[in-house]
């Protein structure tokens, strides 16, 4: 069974940083591409990071220049790397990645979430 593994939230003052961490099952042989999003309570969810099977990024203007999405290929963990974090950041953060398990099958999995509170 796939599963991926949010970690690294809590809480955290304003202006403060926090790490995400996103680990896979061991099925898992390689994660294509991923993202973060996040849920705010009373709002939609909305992606925060998102990295390409290239490597390439993209980050809404809202955490842009804050926020750092990366992966370990090694560790089939993906990261968000928050800075400057702000009470606006304060949310669910959710992981959801492309991958592929050892039968060669590709699909897209979500993580259960992990709580940042950012206070001020």
């Amino acid at each position: 069974q796939v599963q991926l593994v949010e970690s690294g939230g809590g809480l955290v003052q304003a202006g403060g940083s926090l790490t995400l961490s996103c680990a896979t099952s061991e099925n898992i042989v390689s994660i294509n591409a991923a993202n973060w999003y996040r849920q705010a309570p009373g709002k939609q969810r909305e992606l925060v990071a998102s990295l390409d099977s290239d490597d390439r990024t993209y980050y809404p203007d809202s955490v842009k220049g804050r926020f750092t999405i990366s992966r370990d290929n090694a560790k089939n963990t993906v990261y968000l790397q928050m800075n400057s974090l702000n009470l606006e950041d304060t949310a669910v953060y959710y992981c959801n990645a492309l991958m592929m398990d050892r039968l060669g099958l590709l699909d897209s999995y979500w993580g259960q979430g992990t709580r940042v509170t950012v206070s001020p």
